[in-house]
């Protein structure tokens, strides 16, 4: 029998982020579920810490960022930031401060929400971002990192979105048929189940799950 782990989650108010920590709440293996976020999750329960902090005033919380594992579901939108640069920041600058604080402070293992079809030498701004996360996170010194790559997310979203629902209803259509089934809608509790499925995967070093992956990881327990 493991000891109960304490579980840090950044992005705990959005659409993944806000399923893994209901999950997390539930799940007898965590005895702490610290959220760091913006604005208050609304959440009431026993093993729930919650801070609202400012990202960019980390050296305030800093030791705080303690325990076993990293969650992070952190991003956002440009139309939601307003620009390329802070949708940057948003989704690469503060994800990647608090990762390096968290490892810093003994963390043993991060677990990333990133995007199908990341690379760091993409010629698309959103992908090239994401890729360039993964990498340098790759080079912090945590135990192990798991990389969850997920293609389109399904399930209801605090804010609206209706050119992503066009998009998700499109591609549900296509599937249908059998085409792209490997890039299938999937839904945020199945992507935060996975989250928490690849947090226990206690090899050393950098995982990357693809958008397939993800439903048999998601399904696990």
């Amino acid at each position: 029998m493991h000891p109960m782990k304490t579980a840090l989650v950044i992005g705990a108010t959005g659409l993944v982020g806000s399923q893994l920590v209901r999950l997390l709440l539930t799940d007898r293996r965590f005895s702490e579920v610290r959220v760091f976020a913006r604005r208050p999750t609304g959440l009431k329960h026993a093993k729930l810490k919650e801070l609202v902090i400012d990202f960019d005033r980390l050296d305030e919380i800093g030791d705080a960022i303690r325990g076993d594992v990293l969650f992070s579901a952190l991003g956002t939108t440009v139309r939601q930031a307003g620009s390329e640069a802070r949708q940057y920041q948003i989704d690469y600058t503060y994800q990647y401060q608090f990762a390096r604080c968290a490892a810093g402070n003994g963390v043993g293992c991060y677990v990333l929400i990133s995007a199908a079809g990341a690379s760091a030498a993409s010629r698309f701004f959103y992908m090239r971002m994401k890729g360039e996360l993964e990498r340098d996170i790759a080079s912090l010194p945590f135990h192990h990192v798991r990389i969850l790559q997920p293609g389109f997310l399904d399930g209801e979203r605090s804010e609206h979105r209706s050119g992503e629902k066009l998009g998700l209803a499109a591609l549900k259509l296509v599937n249908r048929t059998g085409l792209l089934r490997r890039y299938r809608p999937i839904h945020a509790r199945i992507v935060a189940q996975a989250m928490i499925t690849a947090s226990f995967d206690e090899s050393s070093g950098v995982k990357t799950h693809g958008p397939h992956a993800l439903f048999a990881l998601g399904a696990a327990r």
